[in-house]
């Protein structure tokens, strides 16, 4: 089996670096091939990736074992539900098999938590989960539905914040003005990071005065273990290309 892990992209070095530590714990776990790519900021694209493994995944190219492609995505926005399929509808590319995105799940859902015990949070602190940012409603009801069962896993509400607001979804406030808000009614405010990796994002929620931020997902063994079961699980798919 080959894997293409594909994610959204960064400038920040560490943001890419973790997502080729991603990989390599796929790597290791599933003893396949697992290659990268990304749809925004930087390369290879997806359809670049694919195109280098036509060579040396011949099967794949004539429809015999198709590239299994995990987006690396916590939410099932724009860029899984028009971008991804974009690139892998090109003509001469192997032939592949999508997975669901990591998220939204039950893996993330509780990861999100393990991330804020971790950082120091408390029974009485207020709880931001903090997302990238979107205009896309999809990716809107996605975030809803995991801060909902954050709140239920933690038994404490959860508000949503965006770290690059829009004006396209004004029921999401900025991190900082969440937190600010919050901080009125409530000794404490910690906030999730809905973030995959490190980045200008999650300098925003370091920086948006909370008492308690919690790190990126990335590497958390829950994520690690949700992308190999995306990879391996032939119902967990989809869209195919």
């Amino acid at each position: 089996m080959t894997v293409l892990l594909v994610a959204h992209g960064t400038r920040n070095p560490h943001g890419v670096a973790l997502i080729g530590d991603l990989a390599a714990a796929m790597r290791e776990r599933l003893a396949d091939r697992v290659a990268v790519s990304f749809v925004d900021v930087l390369g290879p694209s997806p359809s670049d990736a694919l195109a280098s493994l036509v060579e040396s995944h011949p099967l794949a190219e004539r429809g015999r074992d198709p590239v299994t492609v995990v987006p690396a995505f916590l939410g099932r926005g724009y860029h899984v539900r028009r971008d991804l399929p974009e690139h892998l509808g090109r003509p001469s590319l192997p032939a592949t098999r999508v997975t669901d995105s990591l998220g939204p799940s039950d893996a993330v859902v509780e990861a999100l938590a393990d991330r804020l015990r971790a950082a120091g949070l408390r029974s009485d602190d207020a709880v931001v989960l903090a997302a990238a940012g979107s205009s896309d409603p999809a990716s809107h009801r996605d975030v809803d539905s995991v801060a909902a069962a954050l709140g239920r896993l933690l038994d404490t509400p959860v508000e949503v914040a965006f770290a690059a607001p829009t004006a396209k979804a004004p029921q999401y406030s900025a991190v900082g003005d969440t937190v600010a808000r919050l901080r009125r009614q409530h000794a404490r405010v910690a906030v999730a990071s809905h973030l995959l990796a490190p980045g200008l994002f999650q300098t925003r929620l370091e920086s948006s005065g909370a008492d308690v931020v919690a790190r990126p997902l990335g590497l958390h063994p829950l994520i690690v273990e949700r992308a190999c079961r995306l990879a391996t699980d032939r119902t967990a798919v989809s869209t195919a290309c």
